[in-house]
């Protein structure tokens, strides 16, 4: 994927030196930036912003200076920040008529099954709404992200949570090269990546700005991820008007090709994990799966094994037949609560509301 024509879902990151300048918001930017993404959201694509910004914004408006800070001036400046950068991205979007949500996770929301189902879940519901989700490291809490920088790995597991088929990584080079192009004029860029090679991972350098802590390091990382999961990356130079639009219009950038699509990746990820149960369907939902539907309460009739939500559990049809894996929305006691029952009867069951499926499509692989 050379262009982001035929991206129907894209995930992009933004890092502290674009947005913010001598302490201020880059506003004119940010302003061209929102116009690119009225422009794909007018082509029906689903757009997420993962942006940097909240401690460089804070500390500015905290009046505390250059230099490194120390943990709990950069999480202060973070609790600042954030609702400026909110507002910021906000305001930019209005006049698109663009809703935006603020979304605060850390690296620790996808390695939790529960947490990861539960963002994945809230993201999908935003994006079907037409919202622009703005993810931001939780950076008020977040310790160890705070020192190491992860928001490009960050916006990596956000595009394999989602499904995205394209991540942009705006950055302050126009894309990967065989050595640091700042300190040597004759290094080499890429303009296509198959494979991540320990010979690329050796040419990855360090950080290059006071504000932004990711380097090519951490984007070859994010390169694995992404790729992993089915999404395309991009390296471009973001720091130029219009900078997704320039994609389109041949700019510069390093492509990084999947290994697969979205969708054939998350299948491969649940069909290898270990169940730790297993339901049990009658035929009529048997048949149901088998159109693409998800898996009801209704639909089961036996539940067996020790699971809590987001873990994975066997599907098994009347006969005991393997059927494949999935990932539950309810633990193995609620489960066995509402197996048999109709979605609607959920909450006079359990005595809180629930979703209407026990598994997701999206969640199961058959």
């Amino acid at each position: 994927m050379a262009s982001l024509i035929e991206a129907k879902r894209i995930v992009v990151k933004i890092g502290s030196a674009l947005l913010v300048e001598d302490g201020k918001l880059r506003a004119k930017w940010l302003k061209t930036l929102a116009e690119d993404v009225a422009d794909l959201r007018a082509r029906g694509v689903d757009v997420v912003l993962v942006s940097s910004g909240s401690i460089a914004l804070g500390r500015s408006g905290l009046a505390l200076g250059g230099g490194v800070l120390p943990l709990e001036q950069s999480q202060a400046a973070a609790a600042v920040g954030q609702i400026r950068l909110a507002r910021a991205y906000e305001e930019a979007l209005e006049p698109h008529e663009i809703t935006t949500a603020q979304v605060l996770v850390t690296l620790e929301d996808s390695a939790n099954r529960r947490r990861y189902l539960n963002s994945r879940a809230t993201l999908e519901q935003l994006l079907s709404l037409g919202v622009v989700p703005i993810v931001n490291e939780n950076d008020t809490v977040a310790t160890d992200e705070i020192r190491y920088g992860d928001n490009d790995r960050l916006a990596a597991q956000i595009a394999v949570t989602i499904g995205a088929d394209v991540l942009v990584l705006l950055s302050d080079v126009d894309g990967f090269y065989s050595e640091n192009p700042k300190e040597n004029a004759s290094a080499t860029r890429y303009d296509v990546i198959e494979a991540i090679t320990p010979e690329i991972e050796a040419m990855a350098g360090d950080a290059g700005t006071g504000l932004s802590k990711g380097g090519m390091k951490t984007k070859i990382m994010a390169a694995r991820t992404a790729t992993a999961g089915g999404a395309a990356m991009a390296i471009t130079l973001g720091a130029p008007n219009n900078p997704l639009k320039r994609i389109d219009n041949g700019a510069r950038c390093t492509w990084f090709t999947p290994e697969t699509d979205p969708q054939a990746a998350r299948k491969r990820w649940i069909a290898a994990m270990k169940p730790k149960g297993a339901l049990v369907l009658d035929a009529g939902a048997v048949g149901a799966l088998k159109r693409g539907k998800s898996l009801l309460p209704a639909g089961v009739t036996e539940v067996s094994g020790r699971f809590g939500r987001g873990d994975p559990v066997g599907i098994e049809g009347p006969d005991g037949t393997q059927l494949g894996h999935g990932l539950t929305r309810y633990t193995a006691d609620e489960a066995r609560a509402i197996k048999g029952q109709r979605s609607d009867r959920i909450e006079a069951i359990l005595g809180y509301p629930g979703r209407a499926a026990l598994v997701h499509r999206d969640d199961m692989a058959l």
